[in-house]
């Protein structure tokens, strides 16, 4: 099945090459390539190919569930949910946009995202006129000469609105990633409330931001298991200037939950946060512990945090 089958299929009796430029950005749609001003942008297959639908129906806002088929197609995905939040993640990273201000893919809620930045699509072959057709009185040449003068100045209006936000963004709020929390009770069953306390953490996180930092929880790298982490190739990666390293303990009839704000420059610990809490109800302890969390994290990302030394950590 091809993998664009989902997209405008219209699309291809109007044009006749799937290449589009839009920003300092060059993208092959058939080959699947993305280019920054000439340089190859390396970008993995399936966040690709969401970026081809998404390209192709510019301005249009295309559904999760659109996104889902054009990637894995009728196969059964066992985790689609945070394959594609992956996908837009890397695609995000790749273009260097920000979900906070987005110049290129804005997400709509419960509906799915939409690519917002002018695209140029660019011709296969460029048009040939022959010598009737391009005679100064000839009706045609003309409009194809204010068509052509009207492309380049919408390429120039672009280039320079791009260019504008990049200037405006130059100092972009720190990145803070949060890796998933670690089951150290050897209990297989607390596994799945480590996880849904990583995603409650980055959804508090996120929700307390205010624009002062940018969180990252679902990118691949971070979700890896604790022994295949590398804190330096996260740093690299996702340009993180912090991260957050979770615990789940057994403490006799309770579970503890530790949680360290880390600046990775110096892999200095900016703060920690520990619960002991009862398990008796985990929806009610996984809000807990991640709106505790955020608070204090939150609380110390507003305050300068390139120059904090260690600080004593905060017991519930």
């Amino acid at each position: 099945m091809l993998a664009f089958e989902s997209c405008d299929n219209g699309l291809a009796d109007y044009m006749d090459s799937r290449r589009f430029r839009f920003g300092l950005y060059e993208f092959d749609a058939a080959a699947l390539e993305l280019r920054r001003e000439g340089a190859l942008v390396r970008l993995q297959l399936q966040p690709a190919q969401a970026l081809a639908c998404l390209v192709e129906r510019a301005n249009q806002v295309v559904s999760r569930d659109d996104l889902r088929r054009v990637v894995w197609g009728d196969e059964v995905f066992v985790d689609f949910e945070r394959g594609l939040n992956f996908c837009i993640s890397q695609i995000r990273f790749a273009l260097k946009d920000n979900s906070a201000d987005p110049v290129y893919i804005r997400t709509v809620p419960k509906s799915g995202y939409q690519f917002i930045a002018p695209v140029q699509h660019i011709p296969l072959h460029a048009p040939e006129l022959s010598t009737k057709e391009a005679a100064p009185h000839s009706p045609f040449s003309a409009r194809m000469a204010i068509l052509a003068f009207a492309l380049i100045a919408l390429a120039v209006l672009a280039s320079l609105a791009y260019r504008f936000r990049s200037v405006r963004s130059a100092i972009q709020p720190p990145i803070l990633a949060v890796l998933r929390f670690d089951n150290e009770t050897g209990d297989p069953d607390i596994k799945s409330f480590s996880d849904a306390l990583t995603d409650n953490v980055v959804e508090q996180l996120t929700s307390q931001s205010g624009g002062r930092y940018r969180v990252i929880g679902n990118a691949q790298i971070v979700r890896l298991p604790r022994e295949q982490r590398d804190l330096n190739a996260i740093a690299s990666c996702l340009h993180a200037g912090y991260v957050v390293l979770g615990q789940v303990q057994s403490n006799g009839a309770q579970v503890r939950v530790l949680a360290h704000l880390i600046r990775l420059s110096d892999q200095t610990h900016i703060w920690v946060v520990r619960l002991d809490r009862p398990v008796t109800d985990r929806l009610a302890l996984e809000y807990e512990a991640a709106h505790t969390i955020a608070a204090e994290f939150s609380a110390r990302m507003s305050t300068d945090p390139d120059r904090a030394a260690s600080f004593s950590s905060a017991s519930n």
